[in-house]
């Protein structure tokens, strides 16, 4: 179950910084250098599997959160640094990574996540090299957009030259991969991944003042673990569990093209969420679907619940006789026992809307325990705090709400 330790320990990426030894426009962080590094394995390797190369996607999404937990232990080590002890001190590293699994043993009360943990940390190379390659495409690809950030601050560094032809010739490995090649050559793809991208910029609760500031990519993928790790909780189908993962990744995706409205101006009048959602939607079709893979763009329509078939995008789902299906109000957790199967290809999403309230919260929790307060922050988390009563899953939300009394 979620507890308050592992909560803020996942909070910390928010304020893991990226590049601080270089000038930097703006802040990169470590929470949003990997939520774009999920998005974009969500891109390469949905495009490989249309091709027809199978892809293991709870590998995948094992590897997206895992790999952010240890960065999250071991932020103090320089990237370099961590290759350097990987490739010249092997069973340094082994016990490197040994050690990152002792800082996570307490607050991870799953035994079942803790096994795959440790067995991505210390065999993760047996077998997956498919994987492991579209991770590391991902990941390359995500280090050379920060880097194009900060290139033009930092010219008169003699050593920028150097580091920008190791992240071309890396890059450069993965130009037979489809997908790797639209975005290094800015195709259509490369125009959607700018556009998730401005997501990075665009900073919750505008309205005030907090510490740390937290952009809407950030937030949606410390939704996404939530997500992953109260699906894995619930003992939810493989499926079930990447999906919910997913779509909570994407959860905000619309606000690329409208940017985030806050709560309380959406509440200014009464027909005034309804008529934001419809112009969203509008939006989303003009101007940012049509950027989305072809061979994606049904999927991911799905998963943010926008297809004619649902009504509300945090109902839970399946896809039935292939066709999507909401589940009714009266008997959305069935989903638990009839349809936990991936034969469904179920999602969450009311298990998404709580992931998503939890991520509010700490937002607003967590500023506020730094001695940054507001009005806003107050009343935010008091308003989270009564939709988060609703605990249709037995989570003991509550109780967690609770322990930061």
């Amino acid at each position: 179950m979620l507890n308050r330790d592992f909560a803020e320990r996942l909070f910390e990426a928010f304020t893991i910084q990226r590049w601080n030894d270089r000038i930097r426009p703006v802040e990169l962080v470590e929470m949003d250098k990997h939520a774009l590094k999920a998005v974009l394995t969500y891109l390469i390797a949905g495009s490989e599997e249309k091709k027809g190369r199978p892809v293991d996607w709870s590998f995948i999404v094992n590897a997206c959160v895992f790999s952010l937990l240890q960065k999250i232990a071991l932020s103090d080590i320089k990237s370099t640094v961590t290759r350097k002890i990987k490739g010249d001190y092997p069973e340094t590293y082994y016990e490197l990574k040994k050690w990152v699994l002792d800082q996570y043993q307490p607050i991870i009360r799953n035994k079942s996540i803790m096994d795959d943990f440790r067995e991505f940390l210390l065999n993760a190379d047996n077998g997956r090299e498919h994987e492991l390659r579209i991770l590391d495409a991902a990941h390359k690809y995500t280090t050379k957009r920060e880097f194009d950030i900060i290139k033009a601050a930092n010219m008169s560094f003699p050593d920028i030259g150097d580091i920008e032809r190791q992240l071309n010739e890396g890059l450069n490995e993965f130009s037979d991969i489809e997908s790797m090649y639209m975005l290094i050559n800015h195709s259509k793809l490369y125009a959607f991944v700018c556009l998730i991208e401005q997501l990075r910029y665009q900073r919750r609760w505008s309205q005030t003042p907090r510490i740390p500031q937290t952009s809407v990519l950030g937030h949606s993928i410390y939704a996404a673990v939530l997500a992953y790790f109260l699906s894995r909780d619930k003992e939810a189908c493989p499926k079930r569990i990447v999906n919910n993962f997913y779509a909570a990744l994407f959860h905000d995706l619309a606000e690329s093209v409208t940017r985030d409205i806050i709560s309380y101006v959406k509440r200014a009048a009464e027909d005034l969420p309804d008529k934001i959602k419809a112009i969203e939607k509008e939006m989303c079709e003009e101007e940012l679907y049509p950027k989305v893979p072809g061979v994606l763009l049904d999927e991911l329509k799905y998963l943010l619940g926008d297809v004619p078939e649902i009504k509300n995008e945090f109902c839970n789902r399946i896809i039935r006789d292939e066709k999507p299906e909401e589940l009714h109000k009266d008997c959305q957790m069935e989903i638990n026992c009839k349809y936990n199967d991936d034969s469904f290809n179920p999602v969450d999403g009311v298990l998404i809307k709580i992931c998503d309230e939890i991520a509010g919260f700490m937002e607003a929790r967590k500023s506020i325990d730094y001695g940054i307060n507001s009005k806003h922050l107050q009343e935010g988390c008091e308003r989270i705090k009564l939709k988060l009563s609703f605990d249709p899953y037995g989570l003991n939300i509550r109780q967690f709400i609770d322990s930061f009394n």
